[in-house]
């Protein structure tokens, strides 16, 4: 973790951490194929990626295991139909991470099982997918370039994991509260007028944002659509009436004001068509969800450095850019065990497996950012979500929240160039051209005739709410109990319980969307 002299100096230095998180990419689908090498964070050292270049690694699909599919290049740009979304909920990556007859707990030894990294193709095709080996498929450098260059340009983490061995929500709550406060899995579906239910997630110790404002640092998030995931937080509806939400138009703007002062800023993507009047299909948005095109999110990560990098406020900046979990895409690195946050369960509901929480999920790709880390660092050191909260709380002197975080290494030394670069790249390489396009894309280079031309449209389809719906839903109800008058919460609450099916879903989250945007247009907010 550095001296004390060191994390002073580094605190003394840096003054803006920027983070962006995207969605649902493993390591080994992300970066197994660019074949990054230089120089050991640690020992100064030469030493190269934990990746698959000259590293083969396979799984089998169980209808025939006499086939080994090795991972390998190149991967679809954008999961497209009969394919489904690949399980990444907590019994798939059980399975993907420890093999098909795999249970929670091991009956003998009352833990994670034994990991192997065996079951990815055998979890896809329980998914339903009709060419299950598609899960193994990885990006070349050429098909994500803009990663693929920042990793190059600055640090490589390499045993960077997802908090737990699940989805989406718990492991983002980890990024904010170094806990998800007993939530193993997506989101339970709504029978009950609970506390979580009514006013959001907490946590025993409170956020990130908490501690941050009881330092008086400032903080921002930037929204990349109107239902960021971090409103499922108790707290941050008031959070964003005080000033510390801002649309994702308005980045360029803040971060080049010569006056801009913000310590912390967490950059929420959009994350794409999650409301009717599309296919609720995830698509057209930047998180990089495995139904949505890659490029768009690769855009996002040029946007968002290219910004930084040219503002004033380069020199004492850091960016984190990393991904919430693997989205059930095969890595071959094991993810260890780790300490438990050791808070309590906030809500009995939330808890659906009873795990410890003393397991990691699925390593991600992570590349952290600035003019103070060396040109071709890669580093080896294990990491967490909760790692960046421990970043922070040792550059700006904040307590823990959490055992996990409390205990979680740091990548300051990460930050060792005493006199900042001035090599950096000013400008990133264009991501390649997928041939997808969304209605309202801008400067559309394909003819509307094109053949390559894919335009993302259509209703919402029937069927039961999917867990990773049900957290948006929850989201959209959250927003729209706050805009709604007290006296009338009662009964908003009873009709909400009554959604039953996916199109009710959609629909609900389409009238909540409408009222969104009309205020909006009669407040400016």
């Amino acid at each position: 973790m550095g001296t004390a002299g060191q994390q002073n100096q580094i605190a003394g230095v840096i003054k803006h951490v920027f983070v962006l998180m995207l969605e649902n990419r493993s390591f080994d689908h992300m970066l197994g194929f660019a074949g990054l090498s230089g120089t050991d964070a640690v020992t100064g050292q030469p030493t190269r990626a934990d990746d698959l270049v000259n590293n083969p690694h396979f799984n089998v699909d169980p209808t025939d295991p006499g086939n080994q599919v090795l991972a390998a290049p190149p991967a679809d740009l954008k999961i497209n139909a009969p394919d489904p979304d690949p399980g990444h909920e907590f019994k798939n990556t059980l399975m993907q991470l420890c093999g098909m007859n795999a249970t929670y707990p091991d009956l003998t030894t009352k833990k994670y099982p034994a990991i192997n990294n065996s079951g990815f193709i055998a979890s896809y095709r329980a998914s339903g997918a009709p060419s299950p080996a598609k899960i193994m498929k990885c990006f070349s450098p050429e098909q994500v370039p803009v990663l693929t260059t920042l990793a190059r340009e600055f640090a490589l983490c390499d045993r960077w994991f997802a908090s737990l061995p699940g989805p989406t929500w718990p492991n983002r709550f980890f990024i904010h509260a170094a806990s998800s406060g007993g939530l193993d899995d997506s989101p339970s579906s709504f029978s009950d007028v609970t506390a979580t239910f009514l006013h959001g997630y907490s946590f025993e110790n409170g956020t990130i944002y908490d501690r941050l404002d009881a330092k008086g640092l400032k903080w921002t998030v930037f929204m990349g659509d109107e239902l960021p995931q971090v409103f499922a937080i108790h707290g941050m509806h008031e959070a964003r009436l005080e000033g510390h939400f801002k649309g994702l138009d308005h980045f360029e703007k803040t971060v080049n004001d010569p006056g801009f002062s913000t310590s912390y800023v967490f950059i929420e993507p959009s994350y794409g068509n999650v409301l009717p009047l599309t296919p609720g299909d995830y698509t057209c948005g930047n998180s990089q969800h495995p139904l949505d095109d890659v490029t768009r999110g690769e855009k996002l990560i040029k946007r968002v450095y290219e910004t930084i990098r040219n503002s004033p406020h380069w020199n004492d900046s850091v960016l984190l850019v990393t991904y919430d979990e693997h989205g059930g895409f095969y890595d071959h690195v094991p993810p260890p065990a780790i300490v438990s946050p050791g808070d309590p369960i906030t809500d009995d509901d939330s808890n659906h497996h009873n795990f410890d929480f003393t397991q990691l999920g699925v390593r991600v790709p992570a590349v952290v950012v600035s003019p103070l880390i060396p040109r071709g660092t890669i580093d080896h050191t294990l990491y967490d979500h909760s790692s960046l909260l421990a970043t922070l709380e040792n550059m700006f002197t904040i307590n823990p929240l959490t055992n996990r975080d409390g205990q979680a290494n740091t990548f300051n030394h990460l930050l060792s160039v005493t006199t900042p670069r001035t090599d950096a790249p000013t400008r990133l390489p264009d991501p390649p051209d997928s041939g997808f396009r969304c209605e309202d894309d801008a400067g559309d280079k394909l003819a509307a005739g094109s053949p390559a031309l894919q335009i993302s449209r259509g209703q919402a389809q029937p069927g039961p709410v999917e867990p990773t719906l049900r957290g948006w839903l929850h989201i959209a109800f959250l927003r729209h109990r706050q805009l709604t008058p007290i006296p009338e919460r009662e009964a908003l609450a009873r009709n909400f319980l009554k959604i039953n099916d996916r199109r009710d879903a959609l629909n609900y989250m389409k009238g909540v969307n409408v009222r969104i945007q009309m205020l909006k247009r009669t407040t400016g907010k």
